[in-house]
């Protein structure tokens, strides 16, 4: 029993061209709706936080949808085919709604990039479960991890060499969306959808491996097995809530709270993507050995540990360096383990369904914890920004202790 690094890698081309769309969406939009249009913060942030708020009723309607769709090309191709498509039309049209200062073009423009990339963001990420068997599946996403990293690397030095506000929008559009169309073409000529789905399920047969059954009585998940999933969807928007208002606050509470320049806070934060890349790997197959809830609160445990320390900061230290670094990779633990156990819990044929539940919750954290935590940084200031954090990753590790299902470990051939 062992990973298709080849086919995952291949599958993986789709979840690292809308990493790099999303990078590239956060960096420039905010930079246009300011620059171009003039539009204040306010309605800039309600702008940017639309993706989100499509993605709670897109992603899980388009990932069950996509179970149910059967064609020559597969379940989810011909999602991540039209998706890639129309989000490169969008993102040709965006730069040219900034050039000419025309808002209801930028208007439609990014509709069409947002429903879009909806359409085949949960088809994507199902892909990999859909050719992977059960326990491979930590590994498996390991994998998409890091070629979603490479994704967003690829953006951020497009960005370094082509600066929108020096060259104009058009060559980074031009770039990612490039990107995108070339990795749809290797994805197209690749890419064996049915074939291998077929296989995976083979492979479950050969090693045995039995998937959960309904209950006969009411037709859905058995009682211990839904209480299961709840617990750990609420750990999923716990620890969501925390890393998510650090990531997104940094950038002022290094600022105001420790004399930070802007240009030092992103440093210090790229210090987490460094630790949550090169722990992508190693924590897969450390999962595959140890067990993926295991890993899952060990990661947890060191994050709380980190956000605690981070807390008595009142002035830069290099030692916060090393703190975001152990953030990164107690992320990559919790993040490469976190979608493997919604999965375990789920039938051949509802993981795009399972996938949109994971989207939901971990969606629905990134819209609340901004206000949220906004709302204490205006009445205690952002020395609450670490304690909050912690708070939301202490209850993660509760709920978590909760799971009892989800887990696997590799035996030893």
């Amino acid at each position: 029993m062992k990973l298709d690094k080849k086919k995952t890698i291949l599958v993986g081309i789709a979840f690292l061209t809308i990493s790099a769309f999303w990078q590239l969406y956060d960096f420039v939009v905010p930079l246009m709706l300011r620059q171009e249009f003039g539009i204040s913060d306010t309605i800039s942030g309600i702008v940017m936080s639309l993706d989100n708020v499509l993605a709670l009723f897109l992603l899980p309607f388009f990932g069950a949808l996509s179970d149910r769709s059967l064609s020559r090309f597969g379940k989810r191709m011909p999602y991540i085919f039209v998706g890639t498509l129309f989000v490169s039309v969008g993102m040709f049209l965006l730069p040219l709604a900034a050039k000419i200062k025309n808002l209801p073009l930028l208007v439609v423009s990014l509709g069409i990039v947002l429903i879009f990339m909806s359409v085949y963001r949960s088809p994507s990420v199902a892909l990999m479960p859909d050719i992977t068997i059960k326990p491979l599946r930590s590994e498996g996403n390991a994998v998409i991890n890091l070629m979603g990293a490479i994704g967003g690397v690829f953006t951020l030095v497009g960005l370094s060499l082509f600066d929108p506000l020096k060259v104009g929008y058009y060559p980074i559009f031009i770039l990612v969306a490039g990107l995108m169309l070339l990795g749809l073409a290797i994805m197209i000529v690749t890419v064996k959808e049915n074939q291998w789905a077929q296989q995976m399920l083979d492979d479950m047969r050969h090693f045995n491996i039995v998937e959960i059954e309904d209950d006969p009585n009411t037709n859905s998940l058995p009682k211990e097995v839904k209480r299961s999933l709840w617990f750990i969807l609420a750990s999923i928007s716990f620890w969501y809530m925390g890393y998510n208002a650090v990531t997104t606050a940094f950038s002022r509470y290094a600022t105001l709270q420790i004399g930070l320049t802007g240009r030092e806070a992103s440093f210090v934060l790229l210090f987490a993507n460094v630790g949550a890349i090169v722990s992508f790997i190693p924590i897969g197959i450390f999962s595959s050995k140890f067990g993926r809830k295991f890993t899952i609160r060990a990661g947890v445990c060191l994050l709380g540990l980190v956000f605690l320390t981070a807390t008595f900061y009142h002035q830069f230290s290099p030692l916060i360096y090393l703190n975001f670094v152990l953030a990164g990779v107690a992320w990559a633990a919790i993040n490469v383990n976190s979608l493997p156990m919604v999965l375990e819990m789920a039938d051949s044929n509802e993981v795009g369904k399972f996938t949109g539940l994971y989207y939901t919750f971990s969606m629905a954290a990134q819209i609340v914890t901004p206000i949220f935590s906004g709302l204490l940084f205006d009445v205690f200031s952002y020395r609450v920004l670490f304690p909050y954090a912690t708070f939301f990753v202490v209850l993660s590790f509760i709920t978590m202790s909760q799971v009892k299902h989800g887990d696997v470990v590799l035996e030893k051939e």
